[in-house]
């Protein structure tokens, strides 16, 4: 017994290929293979020295820059130096406001705040050190909500570490991104 195959019956239309063919590199077309600072991963170091607190709030620099060289570390675009004086890059910032705004209020009572927005304003600066030219100088927030409990000092106090994670979360966007 002979078995007989149809190739066209298997075969792709040429349309439909070349349809396929261009959905895929219009899909892909603002991808960049490979680090997105425009160097290879770990070519360069980065220093983050401690950032100096202008808000009332005590221990937020602290929770700050641990939170700020995890991320660098998980991150991987950047190599973290732990020496002062040997890293490519330093980081700098001041944490400038701690601002609350109410963003829920109770159905009940239109003054009382169910639920508060914080915001953390800080002004960071990177410098390379090689040539001393300034890379970054802006302000970037972080934000994060508190849910007002029984007592809202504790319940600012454990959402602080949130909001430091998203700020150093956007400060590590900001210089692996940023069109330096």
């Amino acid at each position: 017994m002979v078995r007989t195959t149809d190739t066209r019956a298997r075969r792709t239309p040429p349309r439909a290929g070349a349809l396929l063919l261009a959905t895929l590199l219009t899909g892909c077309a603002g991808y960049r293979p490979g680090p997105t600072a425009g160097f290879e991963a770990g070519a360069r170091s980065l220093e983050i020295a401690p950032f100096t607190n202008q808000t009332m709030e005590p221990r937020l620099p602290e929770s700050l820059v641990v939170n700020l060289r995890t991320a660098v570390q998980k991150d991987g675009t950047y190599r973290l130096s732990t020496h002062t004086g040997e890293a490519d890059v330093v980081v700098r910032g001041t944490l400038l406001r701690l601002d609350r705004q109410g963003v829920t209020f109770s159905a009940r009572d239109a003054q009382t705040v169910r639920d508060f927005q914080l915001t953390l304003v800080a002004r960071v600066v990177a410098v390379d050190r090689s040539s001393g030219r300034t890379l970054v100088d802006r302000e970037v927030q972080g934000r994060a909500v508190v849910p007002v409990l029984n007592d809202q000092v504790s319940s600012e106090r454990q959402t602080l570490p949130l909001l430091t994670e998203d700020l150093s979360r956007n400060i590590l966007i900001l210089l692996t991104d940023g069109d330096w």
